[in-house]
């Protein structure tokens, strides 16, 4: 049981980062509008990196739909990685922390989906 709740409590904290980034992509503040500018993204992509990213934060969030939830989110996190090796962003603060959070999201699904556990047995 306490797998399970340490696998909510870090996948609560992946979806709330995750809906938080989302927003912010809809609001567009001027970070945000300066962080595009800054790797080259247009801002007119903002919206549609948002939809992607809370609908694969909503499935990964739903246990029926969580694996599909994860494979979502870790091809969008590595879409971040590409972008910041491309800036040619310090490795291990930049441009690996979308890694970083990948490990998280899937840590987290790890411990409270039982399912999993023979799909990555190694881990047991």
């Amino acid at each position: 049981m306490g797998k399970k709740i340490a696998g909510w409590i870090i996948s609560g904290l992946m979806i709330a980062f995750n809906l938080f980034d989302a927003a912010m992509k809809f609001i567009q503040p001027k970070p945000v509008a300066d962080a595009f500018v800054r790797t080259g993204w247009p801002i007119d992509l903002s919206v549609t990196l948002g939809v992607i990213l809370l609908a694969s934060t909503l499935l990964y969030a739903i246990p029926k739909t969580s694996v599909l939830g994860a494979i979502l989110l870790t091809g969008y996190l590595g879409g971040a990685v590409a972008t910041n090796l491309r800036l040619h962003n310090p490795l291990f603060s930049n441009t690996l922390f979308p890694v970083y959070f990948g490990i998280l999201v899937w840590v987290g699904l790890w411990l409270r989906e039982p399912r999993l556990k023979s799909v990555f047995p190694f881990l047991s």
